[in-house]
């Protein structure tokens, strides 16, 4: 199976904001709480710059992810994998082109607000938990804070 890497195009935002909602469903959250998330998670045309990529597995769109800056660092914003296409390296292939920007923004470290559910997967990538912060989307809710070191 091929895994390429591409820039994600205007027209498909809708399709890649349902494939980020797709895959958050699989933590076991019911419906309330993916409508809490649905603003976070929808893609606006201001989100297609440089830094967000789309994943396709043999020519399907199969994951999606974005690095942005934030000051000396680097913020890993969304890194979703079509449930359909986990436990296939889609994941790991967006997660190495996560770091590999990052370091072309030149940042010190790639930071990642996870969902609790994926924080095995970033440990497994070799990020290392720091604390945590309140989730935007559910008042109350904290996530899990990783960093993975950069230099």
């Amino acid at each position: 199976m091929v895994i390429a890497l591409r820039p994600a195009r205007l027209t498909e935002l809708s399709k890649l904001s349902a494939l980020c909602l797709r895959s958050k469903a699989v933590w076991g959250y019911d419906d309330a709480f993916l409508d809490a998330c649905r603003d976070e998670l929808t893609l606006t045309p201001k989100d297609v710059t440089a830094n967000l990529v789309v994943a396709e597995r043999d020519g399907d769109v199969a994951g999606i992810a974005q690095v942005d800056p934030c000051g000396n660092d680097a913020d890993l914003s969304l890194l979703f994998v079509d449930p359909p296409a986990f436990g296939h390296g889609v994941g790991r292939t967006l997660f190495d082109w996560c770091v590999t920007t990052a370091r072309n923004l030149d940042a010190a470290r790639l930071m990642i607000d996870a969902d609790p559910g994926a924080l095995g997967f970033y440990e497994r990538m070799g990020a290392r938990r720091v604390g945590d912060k309140p989730s935007l989307s559910i008042p109350g809710r904290m996530l899990p804070s990783l960093e993975v070191r950069l230099i």
